[in-house]
């Protein structure tokens, strides 16, 4: 894979997922990303034993590496005016300053977009927050499960009435991931502005902005009918019988999208073994699809639950619609397509301990970024301390001084 990003430093406090995992991406391209930790504790991921649905392995820590994989580690304490000295003179050294504090603890700890600016007037600022930049919540904490899922809309989304209750978030760090993407390729273009322009620019990527955007096109025929997107209780989720999902023989279950239901009706009829349907009136056309979904629906679902989910891998490998088993991540992992493309790559711990990431989403030169592990704790301290022309006493009087670990 072409390194995109070599030659890009970047200077990271921030802690948790949604702005480490950005600079995670950019890391696997290429940049050089120094990480600022507590000079204590590190970053708070460090201390997460369980996501509430499953318990961290005991010898990897497959969160944090997720979100911190290829990146320098530096624990310093930025309360000090020694500790805030280093980050102001790395940050001269830096192409981007990235991190996630909110609005009154950057200016308390002196690394607001002036303090930064002031030693590098050429570097692209980023801050990821929950809810954006302005406005009355600005300078309230969040998380992906708040700002991302339930305050965007993705709950309400998926509430079915009948159920009585909103369901969470699919994965831990689901919005945190995706808006980590949104901040690397704000990022990108920030670089590439630069390049142009000889500007530096700010960046700004929210979680709840994030999601309004996932939500877009809800959130566009909702304003435009002034009607919310919500589930009916007890309605069917569309009228078309080729976009929905159905339950085989062994339990699994398969999702059709063929949007077009009046073309993938008569070769689906075909391989279900029920050509009879093709010249039934009431499935003639798309429009009669839609007014007969019900019956169809119940001529499908009795059909998909006769064979296995392997017996219709085979009979549907030819079916010109649109298809495809739903999995669990397990079953992911293993899928051909994502084996083919390396969308997951094996990693090692620093004690040779072998895990598997979910890699970088997107390929340069058709190849994928192979992501490197995370760092220890303070892993590259007394190095990156070495390379900003301090001493080894010097060094040494930090630590003793708690400023550094």
């Amino acid at each position: 894979m072409t390194a995109v990003m070599q030659g890009v430093r970047v200077l990271e406090v921030a802690e948790h997922t949604f702005v480490p995992a950005a600079s995670a991406l950019l890391a696997d391209w290429g940049a050089e990303v120094i990480k600022i930790e507590h000079v204590e504790r590190g970053d708070a991921m460090r201390g997460l034993a369980s996501t509430g649905v499953l318990n961290m392995p005991s010898d990897v820590h497959v969160l944090l590496e997720h979100s911190n994989r290829g990146k320098q580690s530096l624990g310093l304490d930025l309360t000090t005016d020694e500790g805030l000295d280093v980050v102001h003179r790395l940050a001269a050294t830096c192409d981007v300053f990235l991190t996630n504090k909110l609005p009154r603890v950057r200016q308390k700890l002196k690394i607001d977009l002036v303090d930064i600016r002031a030693h590098n007037p050429d570097i692209i600022y980023v801050r990821g927050t929950g809810q954006g930049e302005h406005g009355p919540d600005a300078d309230k904490g969040s998380y992906d499960a708040l700002a991302f899922w339930n305050r965007a809309g993705m709950g309400m989304a998926l509430a079915r009435p009948e159920y009585g209750h909103v369901p969470g978030p699919p994965a831990p760090g689901y919005g945190d991931s995706i808006g980590a993407m949104t901040i690397a390729g704000g990022i990108m273009g920030a670089l590439f502005h630069r390049e142009r322009t000889g500007q530096a620019t700010t960046v700004d990527v929210s979680l709840l902005g994030t999601g309004i955007w996932a939500m877009g096109q809800a959130m566009a025929l909702s304003m435009a009918l002034g009607t919310p997107w919500v589930q009916v209780r007890g309605g069917r989720n569309g009228t078309n019988p080729l976009s929905r999902n159905y339950q085989t023989k062994d339990g699994h279950w398969l999702a059709l999208t063929c949007l077009q239901a009046g073309k993938y009706w008569p070769p689906l009829c075909e391989i279900l073994g029920r050509s009879d349907l093709v010249a039934d009136p009431r499935f003639a056309d798309h429009a009669s699809l839609n007014r007969n979904c019900d019956d169809a629906v119940e001529i499908l679902a009795a059909a998909f639950a006769e064979r296995t989910v392997e017996e219709w891998r085979t009979l549907l490998d030819g079916f010109t619609g649109q298809w495809a088993v739903i999995q669990h991540t397990l079953e992911v992992a293993e899928d051909p397509q994502t084996v083919a493309n390396g969308y997951v790559q094996e990693c090692h711990t620093a004690a040779g301990t072998p895990f598997r990431l979910a890699a970088a989403p997107v390929r340069f030169d058709d190849e994928p970024a192979v992501p490197r592990r995370a760092p220890r704790f303070n892993e590259h301290g007394d190095a990156i301390l070495a390379e900003l022309g301090l001493d080894w006493e010097t060094v040494l009087g930090l630590k003793l001084r708690g400023v550094v670990a």
